[in-house]
């Protein structure tokens, strides 16, 4: 059913509402529930822009900067032990999102931490973002100036500039983008490593058993927490990969195989992707240490640039190297950029009640990203993402547990995944008491606090104390503090037959639009129905739902 009769005449501050909504689909649902009408592509589509993503280099220089550090052996335990970790983290978190079609934020505000207390994890996930834009800038301002001849800093800008004109138009322009691209970034990628074992079988032997500066070739506990801890910062990107997986198409009998293996692929399974090229960069970094050294080993220019010219011609290394790590910088500084805005625009939105559009702050972003390739933060990777995997992960796990645990298990948390105002209370203990300990106690251990025998193990505890202690809230809660209403005050259903979000349409009575109806609710002061963003944007609560007794 849908109330499309004749609209008023809007004014003031109504119709700006207005104007913005029907710019959705440039601000691609930036605060909302992802629409069927919107989601018109297939399956093997998004998966494909999703995992076009993760085309970072970073991964290359993470896993040589391990490698170097604490041996092969180490390095490579380490890879696993953190893709085994980030796999069953971002399961129920990837379900989740392509389920019910909402981004990580959403998901994190119904799943133990409450209207306003995902704020502070949006801002955690937004600082991923600009944190590896920076990364990945730098790596493509390197690349420039090997290729090109340009200074560092003009390198920073360009890397920097190029990618607002790609992402100003969110999925539709993403997925092109990424669908194009992938075929010829996976060719550069794994070609000169194949060609390289087959025609020097040797370089296998020296890759495996390199003891690395701070090992003697033997597999340590501390070493490979202490590298697993690099890699688990990146189990954020998750958040990316919801960013695309919302878009999935709704999953029916038909369409459920593909529609699985899309998600499981292109949601926890990046990180296969990525702790191969983690890999890679320990064996190339390995092959051209005695060539370069290891101040710019964990560089991929400089490791490509090796690999390329064992196989090619002299002219041809270079334009290739940097074409590779060119076309690596756009399909990931997009993703940050984009998943970036998504995250500050939701914060800023929440805590304001004002919706300036996405696009003030994928400048936001970019701006944060420029300073750090200006200050050099490539020189102290490790540190950064050291300190970073902390918070990364104890925000994760806290959410996959609250899925897991509290919604399958002890069924004390929603089993459908809530996220409009009014309906939610402002804060839940259960996630936020559960994330403020875990990071903060690993965070102290990181920096020696507890003792030096502890430091490498704070990953661990960021994860060990977010899975316990989310179950353990929870039940000291009685779950009470999920929902502040049961009912939203509409008769018709949230969901379909098929347990797919329904797609029938109700009018906004604010910004009179039509929207789908798991974005509204009823309104509090009037007999008609209110959208999520109008009700984001309430400053004085008019039409947000009084709580339930």
């Amino acid at each position: 059913m849908s109330t499309t009769e004749s609209r008023p005449q809007l004014s003031g501050t109504t119709k700006a509402a207005a104007d913005q909504a029907v710019k959705e689909t440039l601000e691609d649902y930036t605060l909302r529930f992802a629409p069927r009408s919107y989601r018109r592509w297939p399956p093997v589509i998004v998966a494909t822009t999703a995992l076009g993503g993760i085309a970072y280099m970073a991964d290359f220089s993470i896993g040589a900067g391990i490698g170097l550090a604490h041996g092969t052996g180490n390095a490579l335990v380490a890879i696993i032990v953190a893709a085994v970790v980030i796999f069953i983290t971002g399961l129920p978190l990837a379900y989740y999102g392509a389920r019910y079609n909402i981004d990580l934020d959403l998901i994190t505000r119904g799943s133990g931490f409450g209207y306003y207390g995902s704020v502070l994890t949006s801002v955690i996930f937004a600082s991923f973002t600009f944190i590896f834009f920076a990364l990945e800038g730098s790596i493509m301002a390197q690349g420039l100036k090997l290729g090109l001849g340009l200074p560092l800093w003009l390198g920073y800008l360009a890397s920097t500039l190029m990618v607002i004109p790609l992402v100003i138009y969110g999925m539709k322009a993403l997925s092109k983008l990424q669908v194009w691209t992938t075929p010829i970034w996976l060719l550069l990628m794994i070609g000169p490593l194949v060609y390289l074992i087959a025609t020097d079988p040797g370089t296998v032997d020296r890759f495996l058993s390199y003891a690395g500066t701070h090992g003697d070739g033997g597999v340590n506990t501390a070493s490979v927490l202490l590298g697993a801890g690099v890699c688990l910062s990146l189990i954020a990107q998750i958040g990316e990969q919801i960013d695309y997986l919302r878009f999935m198409p709704p999953k029916t009998e038909e369409n459920k195989r593909s529609w699985w293996t899309a998600v499981v692929m292109a949601g926890p399974g990046w990180v296969v992707l990525g702790a191969l090229k983690q890999a890679i960069g320990v064996f190339l970094a390995v092959y051209i240490l005695a060539k370069v050294g290891p101040a710019t080993a964990p560089e991929p220019i400089e490791q490509f640039r090796g690999a390329f010219d064992t196989m090619m011609p002299s002219w041809m290394v270079i334009p290739l190297a940097v074409a590779l790590v060119v076309i690596s910088q756009i399909k990931i500084n997009v993703t940050n950029a984009y998943s970036g805005s998504l995250a500050w625009t939701n914060s800023f939105t929440r805590v304001s009640k004002h919706y300036p559009g996405r696009m003030v702050f994928v400048l936001v972003n970019l701006g944060f990203a420029l300073a750090l390739m200006e200050t050099d933060m490539f020189s102290f990777l490790n540190s950064i993402l050291s300190f970073y995997s902390n918070c990364a992960i104890a925000w994760v796990v806290t959410v996959a547990a609250d899925i897991g645990i509290n919604k399958y298990l002890l069924k004390l948390s929603p089993l459908q995944p809530e996220f409009r105002r009014g309906m939610l209370y402002a804060v839940n203990p259960v996630g936020v008491v559960a994330f403020v300990a875990a990071s903060g106690l690993s965070i102290a251990m990181y920096f020696h606090l507890l003792g030096d025998s502890l430091q490498p193990y704070s990953p661990v505890a960021a994860a060990v104390i977010a899975f316990v202690l989310t179950p353990l809230m929870a039940i000291a809660t009685k779950g009470r503090y999920y929902l502040r209403r049961t009912d939203d005050g509409i008769d018709e259903p949230v969901l379909d037959a098929d347990g797919n979000p329904s797609a029938v349409t109700l009018d906004c009575h604010v910004c009179h639009q039509p929207y789908e109806r798991p974005d509204l609710t009823a309104c509090a002061t009037h007999d008609a129905h209110v959208c999520s963003l109008c009700l984001s944007t309430d400053k004085i609560g008019d039409h947000v739902l009084p709580a339930t007794t």
